[in-house]
């Protein structure tokens, strides 16, 4: 994944999403005017987020319009003669969730309140191959005194969900910021610590959130360091120190993704780089153009999005909100969205 390596976890972990299962792939080519709101939108603001990263993206059609756009005075123009909508479906309904980049307090040495370390990953660590869990991790202190720490937060809590978003923002005593991103993982998969409540039988699906779990761990402090080991995975973490603290953290991407503007979703379906209208309902509906510049493990099906809402608390208490019905459309360079068609009449 991107940086925030379970698109946005709180958010979409805690949202307990089982993998989407196979079904029949089906392509709808839409018109603008079927798409609703798509008038009232900031097509600029848009077009300016597709130029992050549209340049990176491989293939030669895509990058063909990528040069275009650079050029363009306006940008809904610019969207509707180069692109037809797409409405991708697998048969599974539409749920939009949100994620965030965390903002932490922490120090560069343990010192005070600042006990709880951030620890880069181990040389011992391979990607794809399991290793101790987080149970055996902090409970055996087998990263203490090795040199691997970037630095020591104040709250575990935080640190357990920085590990689930997979990037964030340490604010140092000196007013300055460190961020980090996701540097590798144990090799254990991913378990909600919030199905886990559910299953004892402490709260309904509806009612967990991220501010729920935190509340009820500080409340049990030893029943919760047991619970959020019930998540055998864990993060590591390296310093992103070439992203400035006012840009938004790295996607899968590798550039700074944009609150508001940038989506995690499933690269099986919708591809990287790609514009893509979302229909979000819920009690904040929201109607407007993003570029999907992110990816997460907890995003599965061609009709699954996680919003990026920022950094923060404020973005942190929106995203955890955010469990809403919906529709997204992906918008394809008109070459591709026909062959999309005669792909699946074939």
């Amino acid at each position: 994944m991107k940086a925030l390596v379970l698109a946005g976890a709180v958010l979409s972990g805690l949202a307990f999403m089982n993998a989407t299962p196979v079904n029949a792939v089906s392509h709808e080519v839409l018109e603008y005017t079927d798409l609703k709101g798509w008038k009232n939108d900031d097509h600029d603001a848009a077009l300016s987020v597709f130029l992050e990263t549209c340049r990176d993206m491989k293939d030669p059609e895509w990058r063909s319009l990528c040069k275009v756009a650079a050029d363009q005075t306006n940008a809904r123009t610019f969207f509707e003669l180069f692109f037809k909508p797409v409405l991708i479906t697998d048969g599974e309904p539409m749920l939009f969730t949100g994620y965030f980049e965390p903002e932490l307090d922490g120090s560069r040495s343990r010192s005070g309140p600042y006990r709880y370390p951030l620890y880069k990953k181990p040389p011992e660590v391979q990607n794809g191959s399991q290793w101790l869990s987080r149970a055996e991790i902090e409970n055996s202190g087998a990263l203490s005194g090795r040199g691997l720490e970037i630095a020591w937060i104040d709250d575990p809590v935080d640190v357990f969900f920085l590990q689930i978003q997979g990037s964030g923002r340490v604010k140092l005593p000196n007013g300055e910021y460190l961020r980090v991103g996701y540097g590798g993982k144990n090799g254990h998969n991913y378990k909600s610590v919030g199905q886990e409540l559910v299953r004892r039988g402490l709260y309904q699906p509806h009612q967990v959130s991220a501010q729920v779990i935190r509340s009820w761990v500080k409340r049990n402090p030893t029943e919760g360091r047991a619970l959020l080991q019930h998540n055998p995975s864990y993060v590591f973490f390296r310093e992103v120190s070439r992203v400035p603290a006012d840009k938004g953290p790295l996607g899968a991407m590798n550039r700074s993704i944009t609150e508001m503007r940038s989506i995690a979703v499933d690269p099986k379906y919708t591809p990287l780089g790609a514009p893509v209208w979302i229909e979000k309902g819920g009690e904040t509906p929201m109607r407007r153009l993003m570029i999907a510049q992110d990816t997460g493990s907890a995003i599965k099906g061609a009709q699954r999005a996680d919003i990026f809402y920022g950094t923060g608390d404020y973005a942190g208490r929106r995203a955890g909100e955010t469990r809403d019905p919906g529709r997204m459309v992906v918008l394809m360079p008109i070459q591709k969205a026909y062959a999309l068609l005669h792909e699946v009449e074939g």
